[in-house]
């Protein structure tokens, strides 16, 4: 498929294109275009191109292999919305796969992150695309949470700066879009959960990183499937008209989610919900009865067509860098930029002294036997084979990149799930590599048996003779995103499964050399077998170089360099309640490492946790005063080790305040030092994450706060300073 390059033919949408170029005001072209428009045109914005039933068909044989395009009207020119899905690439064609959100968080990187998403954005404009639905930021409340590879970790900070990051990348060739709004953290009860949450929890906690890339000029908004407070979020007028546009400004299209993301066509529109994606559904069939009827009204029609045009225009009209073609998508560099970020992305967790030296990096020169063990060795396991699933060309397993980068060795593969097998093979070795974790089977995506469930078949339009509706849910193709599948969904646990935690036993007991790499998106407890090994790193859904990138982490081509993007406690009772089959649910603003906080537990690894093959001492800490909502904090770090290595300083406030969290993150930035050197970074820090939502709007929580430059939070060799916060 050809790029989509606008056509050179004189269109009325060119014409108003090439006046706002040359200063003329958006505004007005929007209402000039507007008025060109007749009624059934305006109603076509407002949906997806393609109709139902064939759009289906389409979808079960594979998931959006093509552009799904909404909104284009030929006879104006109006080039429309064409998506793409993501986030950990192009889900259209074979491109790169990155590795997931989750891993690229656990980076601390934003400016791989841009990189990652002008890549992303390059290779869905090649081929076709201009309208990215990729830009995941909700807040995993829960780690059990099946899509939580999508996002970038449960602190709202990083996920708002890493969101950020992705929208800049992206938009340099295509509109970014942001999702799910709001409050979206479950999946198997996507379709029917009300989540009720105070306007201080969503504000503080829930909202602050959708404010961010709104602020950063995301193009579009994708609202969730769940209600809120007793809305559907793709109705919920209070979310959209309220916070986003009004509070925000955002100027922007609203987009549903695909196919259940409204339930009454009318009052979607109403709400301020611009577009029903991806086909010809609901609207197609109700709202001209509706605006006969009076329940909706030309006006509400008119303010969602103009914002989708204004969208088009805009988008249009800025500056993109230069038409990539086809030889971009899956090519040698973006392959390179996907083995990089999968390489940084990996965390050391326990790296112990084996026969007087840490285990890792491992010396190839003394490498003749290597063991790799478990299933997921061998297994092209790039993450959810839903809405996100990237289909590459070729997927680079932990087994071939230990192959290719260790060709004089003997490399033998245990792969069955039997520890005895485990044991022979690391017998002897000169190291034992196990490989565990999830694949799309135990996380991810979820559909359910949608033919038990009358109230969303029932807002499909009726099927036409000759569709098999119960064929078409069981699903076909290539794709987990067809109606019926029961793989995925929220994860039933947060351990390995058992016969993992005995192979990892026999491996250790067979040979005391042994490193475990985790497969996985989200916290895992690793209580139960983690004292039986000196070495365990989380290796991540990895992307297309994943077994590479984690070959050049064990051998030390690379420093051991991620750091976790959220906490793993020790006890699943240390979490909030989760009930996968949850109807109703209350969120608050006590999860993750705010939560451990409050309830004095340890957390087995902290937010912000990882080891590095060096050392490194935070000295000095120096602060600005506040400005607005930022301030400057000066960290001097010192490599205290023998080799090169990369660090993330983190900021945290210390706070003391009722009802509040003890410990939060104000700012991150990572840096390279060589052995011995020591340097000086400026970190901007945010106050934002200090501010109680209150009657009256946002107000400190405290008069002052402990600043902690620190390797994670609660590091108890921190350097801290205080802070004043001035009440307005």
């Amino acid at each position: 498929m050809k790029g989509f390059v606008m056509s050179t033919k004189t269109t009325e949408f060119s014409r108003s294109l090439e006046r706002v170029k040359s200063g003329a005001e958006l505004a007005t072209e929007v209402d000039a275009l507007l008025a060109l428009l007749t009624d059934e045109e305006k109603l076509w914005l407002l949906d997806g191109d393609d109709e139902f039933w064939p759009g289906m068909g389409e979808m079960s044989a594979g998931y959006n292999m093509r552009p799904i395009i909404m909104g284009r009207v030929d006879r104006l020119g109006i080039p429309g919305l064409r998506f793409s899905d993501g986030p950990r690439g192009v889900v259209m064609g074979n491109s790169t796969a990155f590795p997931v959100a989750m891993a690229r968080g656990a980076t601390w990187d934003v400016d791989l992150e841009e990189r990652i998403g002008t890549a992303i954005g390059a290779e869905m404009r090649a081929q076709g695309a201009n309208f990215f639905g990729g830009v995941c930021i909700n807040l995993p409340r829960h780690p059990a949470w099946g899509r939580a590879q999508e996002t970038y970790g449960e602190d709202s900070l990083l996920l708002g700066e890493f969101g950020v990051a992705l929208t800049r990348g992206v938009r340099r060739h295509a509109m970014a879009v942001a999702k799910h709004y709001a409050l979206n953290s479950m999946e198997n009860a996507r379709f029917t959960i009300d989540v009720t949450a105070d306007d201080a929890t969503l504000h503080e906690v829930y909202l602050p990183h959708f404010r961010r890339v709104v602020e950063a000029g995301v193009d579009g908004i994708m609202t969730a499937y769940n209600s809120v407070n007793g809305e559907w979020a793709g109705e919920n007028e209070r979310l959209m008209e309220g916070i986003l546009r009004e509070e925000w400004g955002f100027a922007g299209v609203t987009v549903s989610d695909f196919i259940f993301g409204l339930r009454d066509a009318a009052k979607s529109l109403r709400a301020g919900l611009d577009v029903e994606e991806p086909f010809r559904q609901q609207r197609a069939g109700q709202l001209p009865a509706d605006l006969e009827a009076g329940r909706v009204v030309w006006s509400d029609v008119d303010r969602a067509a103009r914002r989708i045009l204004a969208t088009q225009l805009a988008f249009f009209a800025r500056p993109l860098d230069a038409e990539p073609g086809l030889e971009v998508v899956f090519s040698p560099e973006h392959r390179a930029l996907s083995r990089e970020a999968a390489a940084t992305a990996i965390v050391l967790l326990k790296n112990d002294d084996v026969n007087g030296a840490p285990l890792l990096p491992l010396n190839r020169e003394g490498l003749d036997r290597v063991a790799v063990i478990g299933r997921l060795a061998d297994l092209p396991n790039t993450g959810d084979g839903g809405s996100s699933n990237v289909r590459s060309p070729e997927v680079i397993t932990p087994l071939r990149g230990l192959q290719a980068a260790l060709p004089d060795a003997t490399v033998t593969f245990a792969g069955e799930d039997d520890p005895q097998a485990a044991a022979i093979a690391a017998a002897g070795a000169d190291v034992a590599i196990v490989v565990v974790g999830y694949t799309a089977a135990d996380e991810g995506e979820y559909m359910g048996d949608l033919t038990s469930q009358p109230e969303l078949l029932n807002l499909f339009p009726p099927a036409p003779e000759g569709v098999d509706l119960a064929a078409l849910m069981a699903g076909a193709g290539d794709s987990q995103h067809t109606m019926g599948t029961a793989l995925g969904g929220d994860r039933r646990s947060l351990r390995v499964r058992p016969v993992d935690a005995e192979i990892i036993r026999a491996t250790a007991a067979a040979n005391p050399r042994t490193v475990v790499v985790i497969v996985t998106a989200g916290a895992v407890i690793t209580e139960e077998w983690r004292d039986a090994v000196p070495a365990v790193l989380v290796g991540w859904y990895s992307g297309s170089e994943g077994g590479t990138a984690l070959a050049d982490v064990i051998l030390g081509e690379r420093d051991a360099t991620g750091r976790l993007p959220y906490s793993i406690p020790t006890s699943e009772d240390h979490l909030p309640p989760f009930d996968i089959d949850a109807a109703a649910i209350t969120y608050d603003r006590w999860h993750g490492q705010r939560l451990l906080d409050r309830d004095g537990h340890q957390a087995a690894f902290p937010l912000g946790f990882g080891m590095s093959y060096t050392s490194f001492d935070i000295e000095t800490i120096e602060l600005g005063d506040v400005d607005g909502e930022e301030f400057s904090a000066f960290v001097t770090v010192r490599n205290t080790g023998k080799r090169p290595g990369r660090h993330v300083v983190q900021l945290y406030a210390a706070v003391e305040a009722p009802d509040f969290p003890q410990r939060v993150l104000v700012g991150f930035a990572p840096l390279t030092l060589e052995a011995g050197k020591t340097r000086t970074v400026r970190l901007a820090g945010s106050t934002r994450p200090l501010q109680r939502w209150t009657d009256a709007g946002f107000a400190p929580a405290a008069d002052s706060v402990r600043i902690e430059a620190a390797a994670y939070s609660g590091d108890h060799d921190a350097v801290s300073a205080g802070l004043h916060l001035a009440r307005s």
